[in-house]
């Protein structure tokens, strides 16, 4: 086996991408390959705020194995393992592992932390039960990675849920939620739901809280706000506004709520038939991805009001959701937990050196 360091070779970057095809089935691979291109190739709106050095691992001249090592100028003690894929082969999972130990410790890192595909932004996290069709946004890889992480001395640092919820029926009720509601429209608050042509203002109030809420997220790196919305731009087509909310306290917003249809792992491979089907289930979703969800520190419990409200709305659409990505110890976790039919489960993982 031999390990290659590469910059932007196409050969390289052609087998870089290549090797989620041959691992994944169609249904399962949830890899952009136009937005991963222009991460190898410095293109992407955040790349000035990181530094990569790209690895592939061949055997008898075929791609076997891949990773990432990001640096942050800030980070002197710890750098970030990402874009990690590799065949069921636990010899060359070592010989993966060891690669990015050895260059980790030339830069005299002490830790490395993983998976972390180069920024918050992207994607990081490892998916460890339940491997059933991705549902959108979900950080999804193959079963077998997180034994190979383990195996090679990685140790759990954070664990995450997604919380799968039941279709909601007409008499289902939630005395916290509608108290909370009830509580906080008294005093002024007001929880709506915007059009599609607030989208652009939404987001922009949705960063200025974003950025403060989740400042102490692990591997988070805040950004300026043209680049957050560069990247959420993409959301306008796909978001149906009927599962978003904002609140509002005194004409400040103080909180918010992002859902968007499951369209499983169809936004990723964009084509005709794909497009045609992502615009059919924005207009008739089976379920949805409920991603971010915050709320302003100085008014604690406007979360429940603003799940009472989305609650209705489950309500009247009798469709199953999805509670994305909810670190542990946090609220959220436990909503309704009468409803919650299961959870995936997720990790962030790391190595000292």
């Amino acid at each position: 086996m031999r390990c290659v360091q590469f910059t932007n070779e196409k050969k390289y970057i052609e087998d870089f991408l290549s090797l989620p095809k041959k691992l994944y089935t169609k249904k399962n691979n949830t890899e952009d390959s136009k937005t991963i291109l222009s991460v190898l190739e410095g293109r992407h709106s955040l790349s000035k705020s990181f530094t990569l050095s790209k690895f592939l691992i061949y055997k008898n001249d075929e791609v076997v194995g891949r990773f990432i090592i990001t640096e942050y100028s800030k980070e002197k003690k710890k750098c970030y393992l990402g874009f990690f894929e590799c065949v069921r082969d636990r010899k060359v999972a070592k010989f993966l592992f060891q690669n990015a130990e050895s260059f980790a410790k030339e830069k005299k890192y002490k830790k490395i932390v993983g998976p972390v595909d180069a920024s918050f932004w992207i994607k990081y996290r490892l998916k460890i039960n339940h491997f059933d069709r991705p549902y959108t946004g979900e950080p999804y890889n193959l079963d077998y990675y997180y034994s190979f992480f383990l195996e090679n001395h990685y140790k759990v640092s954070e664990h995450y849920t997604s919380q799968i919820y039941e279709p909601l029926d007409d008499n289902y009720s939630n005395e916290g939620f509608s108290r909370h509601y009830e509580d906080f429209t008294k005093r002024g608050y007001e929880i709506i739901q915007p059009d599609g042509k607030d989208f652009e203002k939404c987001m922009g109030e949705v960063y200025d809280l974003i950025t403060v809420l989740y400042s102490d997220f692990p591997v988070f790196q805040n950004i300026k706000k043209e680049r957050f919305l560069k990247i959420y731009q993409s959301y306008k087509s796909i978001i149906n506004m009927s599962m978003v909310r904002m609140a509002y306290y005194e004409g400040k917003a103080v909180g918010f709520y992002i859902s968007i249809p499951n369209y499983y792992n169809l936004v990723y491979h964009l084509n005709i038939i794909n497009l045609f089907k992502i615009m059919r289930i924005k207009k008739h979703p089976k379920g949805y991805v409920m991603l971010y969800m915050g709320v302003d520190q100085k008014h604690r419990g406007l979360g429940k009001a603003m799940i009472y409200s989305i609650v209705q709305e489950l309500k009247k659409q009798k469709v199953p959701s999805i509670g994305a990505l909810t670190h542990d110890g946090k609220i959220s976790q436990n909503y309704a937990s009468e409803v919650i039919e299961s959870r995936y489960e997720y990790v962030l993982l790391e190595k000292s050196i």
